[in-house]
């Protein structure tokens, strides 16, 4: 059984890289906040007697199902509505910046000159777009994967898939962008 401190733990490794990820899905900041906190609400709540070395993929799970919840409401609400954007705030514009990921670099360090953080910022918002254009399994396998460093078995349970098809939407993943981006000119 974890013990508060372990879950409060656990919860704080978990939750920038959680955020980052429900991000990428959700393309909305302030959705991906909301499903991230109601996925930690959820396993306090409900699984928080469990083993701690449960709760990495327990949490995986919740996420990957509040996420689907996220989705399954908006479809509702879109076809409820037909032009949901006069019910919406005129100053949300629902970007991420994944600069700002990138944005706790010392001012210690060497200052890079103006040409090049513009093609860093220009190459990363294509490696950005290449992404959300992904299926959203495809996605989703990817993420977990390589951005989260969840080995096969892992990300197949938080899928709620077999490992073969996390392979599968992996390698699917990785080609499609490899392929986008060196059209673009981006190399590895």
């Amino acid at each position: 059984m974890a013990t508060e401190q372990e879950l409060n733990d656990f919860l704080k490794s978990v939750e920038k890289r959680a955020f980052k990820r429900s991000v990428y899905h959700v393309r909305n900041e302030e959705s991906a906040l909301d499903i991230v906190q109601d996925s930690m609400m959820k396993l306090a709540e409900h699984y928080g007697d469990k083993p701690a070395s449960e709760l990495p993929m327990l949490f995986q799970r919740i996420l990957s199902n509040c996420t689907l919840d996220w989705f399954r409401r908006q479809k509702t609400r879109s076809a409820l509505f037909s032009n949901l954007g006069d019910f919406e705030s005129a100053s949300e514009d629902g970007e991420f910046d994944l600069l700002e990921t990138f944005s706790g670099v010392d001012d210690s360090q060497q200052v890079e000159s103006a040409e090049d953080s513009t093609r860093r910022a220009q190459t990363f918002h294509e490696i950005e777009d290449e992404i959300m254009k992904l299926p959203a399994r495809q996605r989703e396998a990817f993420l977990m994967r390589y951005w989260e460093d969840m080995d096969v078995a892992e990300t197949a349970a938080a899928m709620g898939c077999s490992e073969g098809s996390v392979k599968t939407h992996c390698s699917r993943a990785v080609l499609a962008l490899s392929t986008a981006l060196k059209a673009k000119g981006i190399q590895p």
